[in-house]
Order: structure tokens, then C-alpha cells, then sequence
């Protein structure tokens, strides 16, 4: 282990708007500090103790995507990664506070976020299995007969889901999608999604991962559709080893998956307070997060 998980983000002099599962959000005034905490929720709870250093790997992971996605979407990212933080807040910290801080969080534009989630698989896995178990179908869109757990589609497909505040998001059809934030943007925000999709499928699947799907958030800001909020890390979507590849069952993943895997083997009923995850699941779950940063990117963090 690294060091200990920081799961407690607070900074003087800045007010935090929001605190969710991982992230808090800070106002800058005329921009957002978005800063990453080391805390793992499954099964939509918050376990009580973290995964040391998830947050700077979850933090620049987004930064390589939004690097490499740039010519194919607009995103909300004010700063590149390694740029200093123009925070004046952080000025004040500890100089170990304020680095193991920006290893951590990202300046960005303050974008109107869209009310769906957009979902983009490409392999038949976690709620679309079981959807696909049902009805043959998934979010309205018919499948093939016959596929197995974990099999590759015949292209990736578009499942928008609700942003659920508290709970389970929930998948919906494109149409109620559309309803939701009008026809225009539903499209506009599909296309986005499988293009991007598309890129890093195949980009990461020429370093080992396969991204079987995965989930992207996008916002609004004088009229103009940007990509935001966290992108193509191991909790925003299902990373598998290429290699351990095999339709027919569940896959090994360098994800929080991990951590869902362990929790299903133990007497408990899925509702808060959370059990305490023992210190090798933690080490080992560390070692997935970094490992997908390392295959991804080429370099150690």
C-alpha cells in the first residue's frame, strides 16, 4: 500500500457544492474544482474505507482521454494535465496537501449537465445481460438470439439510463431519452457517445483492455455539447483483460468489479452501513486501478 486513502475532501476558503460517491465539487466562482477522493461505493453504498490513490488514477485517466478524444469532442477541461492549478485557495496548503491534491482533481468550465446518462455498450454484460435474458432486447433494441454473457455485440449500441439521486439509475429507451432532453441533443449526444466509444475501443483493445462499455456524461455551455465529468476509467466503465477474454461467463475486469465480486460472497444485505474491505482486497484492487492506468497510457503513475 501506497499510502493511506484520503476519503474526506475539505478545503478552506472554498465551498464544496457537492459531495458524491468519489468526487466533491468546489466553486471557483467562474469554474468548478473537481477533486477525486480514494472512496469505492458498490452496489450504489460508499464502502467505509477506501482504495489509496484510486482518485489520481480515476483524475488521469480522464486526462489521457480527453487528450486523446479531443478532436472529436469538445470537453469541460480548463487546465491539461501536469498544468499548474490556478487555484488561489490551494496557495495557502501544505505544499504534500496541495501536490497530492492536484494529482487528484481538474479545473473545469461550469457546463449544464444533461439529464441522462449515456451508455455505450459494446459487449453483453451487467444489467444488459439480464435485460437480454428477459426480453432479447436491451433499452428497446432488439438483439440477435443466442448470445452468451459477455458476447461481443454485432456493433456497439446506445443505452441511455436516468440519473437516478439516490438508488439505481434506470435504462430507457432512446425515445424517453429523447423526451427528456429533446430529439436534437438525445441525437446529437448518441453519436458522440459511439464515436468516442469506437475510438477508444479500439485504441485500448491494441493495449490489452477491452472496454465492454462504458458510461459518458455531457453538458451544455453557451449552446455547445461538451464531454464531462470523469471519462473512461475503470468506475465509469467494464475494463477486461484482452487476453482472459472469454464469451460464456463473467470477466476478470480491472475495474470495481473486483470489490462487487468479494461483497457477493458475504451475509450482506446490500444497504448501508457497508462492510469494511479487508486489506487485500484493497491491495489487490489498487493494483487493478493502477495496472489499467499503465496499459492504457504506457507509463507509471
Amino acid at each position: 500500500m501506497n499510502d493511506a486513502p484520503l476519503l474526506q475532501v475539505d478545503i478552506p476558503g472554498l465551498r464544496k457544492l457537492r459531495s458524491g460517491k468519489v468526487r466533491d465539487i468546489f466553486d471557483l466562482g467562474d469554474a468548478l474544482l473537481f477533486v477525486a477522493s480514494d472512496r469505492i461505493s458498490a452496489f450504489d453504498v460508499i464502502m467505509p474505507n477506501g482504495i489509496p490513490r484510486k482518485g489520481e488514477v480515476l483524475t488521469q485517466i480522464s486526462h489521457f482521454w480527453f487528450d486523446q478524444t479531443a478532436a472529436l469532442v469538445p470537453n469541460h477541461r480548463l487546465a491539461r494535465a501536469g498544468e499548474p492549478l490556478v487555484v488561489p485557495a490551494l496557495a495557502d496548503l501544505p505544499a504534500d496537501v496541495r501536490d497530492s491534491l492536484s494529482r487528484r482533481s481538474m479545473v473545469v468550465k461550469k457546463a449544464e449537465p444533461l439529464a441522462i446518462e449515456c451508455v455505450v455498450r459494446g459487449y453483453l454484460a451487467g444489467s444488459g445481460w439480464k435485460e437480454y435474458k428477459s426480453t432479447q432486447s436491451v433499452c428497446g433494441i432488439r438483439l440477435p438470439a443466442g448470445l452468451l454473457e459477455s458476447a461481443e455485440l454485432p456493433e456497439p449500441i446506445f443505452t441511455p439510463a436516468t440519473k437516478a439521486q439516490t438508488g439505481h439509475d434506470e435504462n430507457i429507451s432512446f425515445d424517453a431519452a429523447a423526451k427528456l432532453v429533446g430529439a436534437d441533443l438525445a441525437a446529437r449526444a448518441r453519436d458522440l457517445s459511439l464515436r468516442i466509444y469506437g475510438f477508444a475501443r479500439d485504441y485500448a483493445r491494441r493495449r490489452g483492455i477491452i472496454i465492454a462499455d462504458t458510461k459518458f456524461e455531457f453538458g451544455l455551455l453557451d449552446g455547445e455539447l461538451l464531454l464531462i465529468d470523469e471519462v473512461l476509467t475503470p468506475d465509469s466503465s467494464r475494463f477486461w483483460p484482452a487476453d482472459q477474454y472469454a464469451p460464456g461467463r463473467g470477466q476478470p475486469s480491472f475495474d470495481k468489479q473486483f470489490v462487487r465480486d468479494y461483497l457477493e460472497t458475504l451475509d450482506w444485505n446490500k444497504q448501508p452501513p457497508g462492510p469494511v474491505l479487508p486489506a487485500d482486497i484493497v491491495s489487490k484492487t489498487q493494483a487493478k486501478y493502477l495496472e489499467a492506468f499503465e496499459r492504457l497510457t504506457g507509463r507509471r503513475l
